[in-house]
């Protein structure tokens, strides 16, 4: 067997069907084994997109996605999809061409250090230097991205590798002595975090990401429910648990809800579950919870204590370790106690959620993002994924959007990557082609990405893209306003193109929403079209939504209206002087 045919036998084994690529010189070998296997190929206009369409597959499935890109700037392109997944704990097998082995090191035409470039944003790389090797890194790269906190893992591979010939062994075992993910918490720290919430009268649990990627939103409702508390989520942690069941606040953070923040800002113990605890959840590190003990559960022992520190550590996979937090704390006898220790806590959330409800609609003109999004949720089921681009459009919907199921609302988090909402969406219904699949995105990320336009024609990919058009760079054109006086430095996009004619040019249907009240209509129809679809949303370039500016805590809110309410046992909630009124 050659190293290319054991490119594609150890994917095939591996479950995958469909992989996102771009053939270049030194990638000959490899498509030429392509050209004859029946694994798919879906062709990207850029490879950016590859790598995030790649995501999406893996978003929404669950799977491992695969992209692939040829060396020099084709692995180079692929970095920026790679690196989104790396932030956002997303498991992909990223495949890059290299030059010859006799070359490398010899800036040879299309070289680059692969390896090193994408050290510093994978799980772990490989550069297969002889051919005998490929199956063994295909399938440990697999179970490295695939298990633990996932991630991406990249394969370097050179042109006279994939040319040369082996003796196949069927046989392969995974031996990776240094990776041993830890999958159970350890039970006497399990104890001291059910005794701390059990003493608690004012819980809340914090759900990120981990929450998803693990399996485990049925525990973390049954745990909600079981303890009393409220919960808020990251923005990767938005689906996690069912935003319209009665303990959900919503997004916590920057640009989450106001409920959310206060309630955390009072919280005594916070129960936070596979998060980072980043700095757009935090705001302030020092006003962070700072009436709360911290229990802080997480895969991947890296990231407990490394921006927040915690009471009770626990290092563990979300799904077992709440499951046995269920377990101890049912068992434990002053479970009874705890049941009429403050009974008044959900309610008085509930009440303040009734008074924090944001508005959602505007039936003026101009639109309104608030009305697109109300829209958009009464347009289609809890089903369907929605994916976001960055900016705007992805506080406005991470904010006003209801989820209610896991790998249904995707998003790019942590390096907030303009550009992800459409390729990413892509990926979502190629995995997943029963679901209808909608992206929200920005006009600034989605220019960055217009050219695959064709690739959803040419396969046939039924995906609606909602363009919220205000001609702006959003969010950066909001920080100009908020506090660079509206100083509007180089964020305006101009009046071109024209998205409609823009997509009819591709062969794909173009619409424009510009009223409320059209957004529903023309959503629906183009979802029952079975076509893809662009449809260009003119909203009003001027709204804002609050958020906490940087360095403040989560309570110094701008945008909102102050209000003044009784806290259990507590002086009541004071604004702060800087919050402005507001929606």
């Amino acid at each position: 067997m050659k190293g290319g045919e054991a490119v594609i036998k150890s994917l095939t084994d591996q479950g995958v069907d469909v992989v996102f690529g771009y053939p270049g010189g030194v990638l000959l070998p490899l498509y030429d084994v392509i050209y004859d296997s029946d694994l798919k190929h879906i062709l990207v206009r850029h490879e950016q997109c590859a790598a995030h369409a790649a995501d999406g597959y893996a978003r929404a499935s669950g799977k491992v996605g695969v992209c692939i890109g040829t060396s020099g700037p084709g692995a180079t392109n692929l970095i920026t999809g790679i690196a989104t997944a790396y932030m956002d704990s997303s498991p992909i097998l990223a495949i890059a061409g290299q030059v010859a082995t006799g070359l490398i090191g010899n800036d040879a035409f299309q070289e680059v250090d692969t390896l090193g470039i994408t050290i510093p944003i994978t799980k772990h790389n490989f550069q297969a230097m002889k051919a005998e090797d490929v199956p063994q890194m295909i399938k440990s790269g697999f179970y490295i991205a695939g298990t633990g906190r996932p991630g991406p893992v990249v394969l370097d591979l050179p042109k006279d590798v994939q040319e040369e010939e082996f003796d196949y062994n069927p046989n392969l075992k995974i031996d990776l002595p240094g990776y041993k993910p830890t999958k159970k918490g350890h039970p006497l720290q399990i104890k001291k975090a059910a005794n701390l919430i059990l003493k608690s009268k004012k819980p809340v649990i914090l759900a990120g990401g981990g929450i998803i990627l693990s399996e485990s939103s049925p525990e973390l409702l049954k745990f909600s429910e079981l303890i009393g508390a409220p919960v808020t989520t990251t923005l990767m942690g938005k689906g996690s648990f069912p935003e319209d069941h009665a303990h959900a606040m919503g997004m916590l953070g920057m640009h989450g809800r106001k409920v959310a923040n206060i309630v955390v800002d009072e919280c005594d113990c916070l129960i936070a579950i596979g998060c980072r605890f980043s700095d757009r959840t935090t705001g302030n590190v020092e006003k962070f919870a700072s009436k709360a003990k911290v229990i802080h559960i997480d895969v991947d022992p890296a990231e407990i204590g490394k921006n927040i520190e915690a009471d009770v550590p626990i290092v563990g996979d979300a799904k077992i370790t709440i499951s046995d937090l269920i377990k101890t704390i049912t068992n434990l006898k002053i479970k009874a106690e705890k049941e009429k220790a403050n009974p008044k806590w959900m309610e008085y959330i509930a009440d303040f959620k009734i008074n924090c409800t944001p508005r959602l609609s505007f039936e003026d003109f101009p639109l309104k993002p608030q009305q697109v999004i109300k829209e958009i949720r009464e347009s289609i089921d809890y089903e369907t994924i929605v994916t976001t681009d960055v900016g705007q459009n992805q506080m406005w919907m991470a904010h006003y959007f209801t989820s209610k199921i896991p790998r249904t609302f995707l998003s790019s988090g942590g390096l907030g990557t303009m550009g992800f909402g459409f390729p990413a969406a892509m990926g979502a219904k190629v995995a997943l082609p029963e679901n209808d699949v909608v992206a929200v995105c920005g006009d600034g990320g989605f220019l960055m990405v217009s050219q695959d336009l064709a690739t959803i024609k040419e396969y046939d990919i039924p995906i609606v893209v909602c363009v919220l058009d205000n001609r702006y760079l959003g969010m950066v054109a909001q920080w100009q306003r908020l506090f660079y006086d509206e100083r509007m430095s180089h964020t305006h996009l101009g009046e071109v193109p024209d998205f409609v004619k823009l997509a009819e040019a591709f062969g794909v249907q173009g619409e424009r929403v510009e009223r409320p009240g059209e957004m529903e209509e023309t959503l629906k129809k183009a979802l029952k079209s079975g076509e893809p679809t662009l449809i260009d949303v003119i909203i009003d370039p001027d709204e804002i939504l609050p958020m906490v500016p940087p360095g403040c805590g989560l309570t110094e809110i701008v945008g909102e209206y102050k209000v003044e309410r009784e806290v259990p046992g507590e002086i009541p909630y004071k604004a702060p002087a800087n919050e402005k009124g507001g929606d």
